[in-house]
């Protein structure tokens, strides 16, 4: 087997994972024009791996490499999107029936220190709770799934 070959494919089928992930995240959350460029680089890329993909290597190395090129690639750059994603204020609004035992959800909150405000009708309590960080907000998420709440959660802005 081609040693220099097997380097050179297996170094551009992780760029080639690296940049595909990039370009999926850009396309969604990017600009028309971000979006535009990492397309045509990707897309020139990928063309290159296409071509040492007929190479003559076996076709098992060739599926390993883009196997294992996957999961370190797409990791990769799912860690640093999630090291560089904004906080954001994230309002959870709560239906909870009067006669559950709301006010241990209530003691709960404060427990945790998350903002809140609520009111009530005869059947329900509608409370409505404000995360500024993503740790708050699975936090509520977990308590309101211990109490069987029925919720809906709104990202209200970009801290």
């Amino acid at each position: 087997m081609d040693e220099k070959l097997l380097i050179l494919f297996t170094i551009l089928t992780v760029l080639n994972v690296i940049i595909q992930t990039v370009k999926s995240l850009v396309t969604v959350k990017g600009s028309k024009w971000a979006a535009a460029i990492i397309n045509a680089f990707a897309y020139g890329l990928y063309t290159v791996v296409v071509v040492y993909t007929v190479s003559d290597l076996p076709l098992w190395v060739k599926a390993t490499i883009t196997a294992i090129a996957n999961l370190i690639g797409v990791f990769i750059v799912k860690l640093f999107e999630e090291k560089s994603r904004k906080d954001k204020l994230w309002k959870i609004e709560v239906t909870l029936p009067i006669s559950s035992n709301w006010s241990v959800v209530i003691r709960d909150l404060k427990e945790k220190n998350i903002s809140y405000n609520y009111s009530s009708s005869e059947k329900y309590l509608f409370l409505n709770c404000y995360c500024e960080k993503q740790e708050e907000s699975r936090i509520v998420k977990e308590l309101l799934m211990k109490y069987d709440a029925k919720f809906f959660v709104a990202e209200s802005k970009t801290l």
